[in-house]
């Protein structure tokens, strides 16, 4: 679980004006900072099936978001790819 400085900061990098919560960028951003501390987590607990479940969740969501993002504005699609560091 993110602590709220951790998410705050996730979103303020990503953001494209000061009021940016909701846009795919940001989810992007706040997806993939989950999806590394739950992948860390389940390195040390294999055994967790349940939050393994929502981790394939969270990575489809994202997943979507970068595709949404890749037919729409290639620009914006490689910006965050190259910021966040995600291979496609």
């Amino acid at each position: 679980m993110l602590t709220k400085r951790v998410k705050t900061t996730a979103i303020k990098s990503a953001a494209r004006h000061e009021d940016d919560t909701g846009s795919p960028d940001v989810q992007v951003a706040v997806l993939t900072r989950r999806i590394d501390d739950l992948t860390k987590h389940l390195k040390k607990n294999q055994k967790d099936f349940h939050s393994r479940r929502g981790l394939l969740q969270m990575v489809a969501d994202r997943r979507a978001h970068l595709r949404y993002l890749e037919k729409n504005d290639k620009r914006r699609y490689n910006a965050v790819v190259k910021k966040l560091g995600l291979k496609r």
